[in-house]
């Protein structure tokens, strides 16, 4: 089975070259990003971390880095001597752990899981411990941690319905990477009954709960929030509303119940973060078939830009901050079949939270805030704007779910550090 899984990567690895060659001559950054995907890190990007018995951190994407930083923050105050080094998939994720994680000594990209080159890399890093954040299991670089016996660890481990359903094609090589594996940090009990019946050893499961609940990132001041405002032009627009993560047919949706919203609030404005930012300019020109004027975050000009409806967020990293200037947020991903995206980024500012009923890929976090009176859950475009106008009218209603929303986040801090307790005891035991 691992040799037909090394013939399938390496199969679709040069399937995808006219891809990666297309990309690298059109996508700034691609290169550097293709080079270390295939093993060529510079020296200087892996110095501070080579050969020092380092932590090393794998975050796919923007929501895995997300869970990582404040497991990250703990690690350093817990190990100060300690290097960490991160690793991404993404542009994106990339770009995000640079924003937001100022205490890792190395960021790079991840390396394909090609025969040999996941051991080439490993031997050269030499990490006393590898941390998986959430799901990011990969064959041949979990068989190069064995090989040179080094522990691994899932964080925030996170299981979908799909992915139990898909690893099941995986029995033998998933066997052997969750035997890897020394200890699984749960988000959930839901979580982690999904891994033990994938055949992870139950005794070393545990919940930790979801990292996510701890993350500071998005913490902004007055000032900062003021500044979020003019940069878009909306420093006397009242009231504001934020949807972030929005995919394909749920901007239509929104752009009907802002029609609705517009008609009891006539300055009302509308800012829309696509899940995928190169949608953006997409956006911009579906919202003039609704009658508004759209603006990209990127391109606000005071001067050229004085009359406008809705801008787009065309930035990374960003989002999380936004959340804090908006009077109610959607979470997209949700009207559509998509399985929802992460709701704990608006819940850090106590905003009222509308979801979709397709919350399946955070179903724990969706059932607390929802049976709590702290999300609300619509299903069209009809739904979406009355739940707005009537918080947008009921002042008393969005203060009693901005309080109920900052006490569930409150009781459920303490995710990272449970989860750097475990990665300290792992270290004792091989030192």
């Amino acid at each position: 089975m691992h040799f037909l899984y090394n013939l399938l990567v390496t199969l679709l690895v040069v399937l995808a070259t006219p891809v990666f060659i297309f990309r690298f001559i059109r996508e700034e950054g691609f290169g550097r990003r293709l080079r270390q995907s295939f093993g060529f890190i510079p020296e200087e990007e892996l110095a501070p971390v080579l050969q020092k018995d380092c932590i090393w951190l794998h975050a796919a994407s923007v929501g895995e880095i997300v869970a990582a930083s404040p497991i990250i923050k703990e690690i350093s105050h817990e190990l100060p001597d300690k290097p960490i080094l991160i690793s991404v998939v993404t542009s994106s994720g990339y770009d995000m752990a640079k924003r937001i994680i100022k205490d890792a000594d190395s960021i790079i990209f991840f390396p394909l899981d090609l025969p040999y080159l996941s051991h080439s890399v490993v031997k050269r890093v030499r990490p006393s411990v590898f941390l998986l954040v959430e799901t990011e299991l990969w064959p041949n670089f979990l068989k190069a941690a064995r090989n040179f016996s080094i522990p691994v660890m899932m964080v925030n481990g996170r299981i979908s319905d799909k992915s139990v359903e898909r690893y099941h094609y995986m029995r033998s090589i998933l066997k052997s990477m969750l035997n890897t594996v020394e200890k699984f940090c749960m988000q959930s009990t839901i979580d982690a009954q999904y891994i033990i019946r994938l055949g992870a050893d139950v005794q070393r499961v545990v919940v930790t709960g979801n990292t996510k609940f701890d993350q500071t990132y998005t913490n902004v001041t007055h000032e900062e929030q003021q500044a979020l405002r003019q940069g878009m032009g909306i420093e006397d627009s009242v009231p504001v509303i934020v949807a972030g993560s929005t995919h394909p047919g749920e901007e239509e949706i929104l752009l009907v119940a802002f029609q609705k919203i517009r008609e009891s609030y006539p300055s009302a404005k509308l800012l829309i973060a696509p899940r995928d930012i190169i949608r953006s300019e997409e956006i911009v020109n579906l919202a003039a078939t609704y009658g508004f004027t759209g603006i990209l975050r990127t391109k606000f000009s005071q001067q050229l830009c004085a009359q406008h409806d809705i801008i787009v967020l065309d930035t990374i990293g960003e989002l999380g901050k936004v959340y804090s200037i908006g009077a109610a947020i959607y979470v997209g991903g949700s009207l559509v079949p998509k399985g929802g995206h992460n709701i704990l980024e608006p819940a850090a500012h106590g905003k009222p939270i509308l979801v979709g009923p397709h919350m399946f890929n955070f179903k724990e976090t969706y059932a607390l805030f929802s049976g709590r009176q702290a999300c609300v859950t619509v299903y069209d475009a009809e739904t979406l704007g009355t739940t707005f106008l009537e918080l947008l009218n009921n002042e008393e209603l969005r203060l009693t779910m901005s309080q109920e929303t900052f006490t569930i986040i409150e009781e459920n801090r303490g995710a990272s550090r449970k989860s750097v307790m475990y990665l300290k005891e792992l270290l004792g035991r091989i030192n």
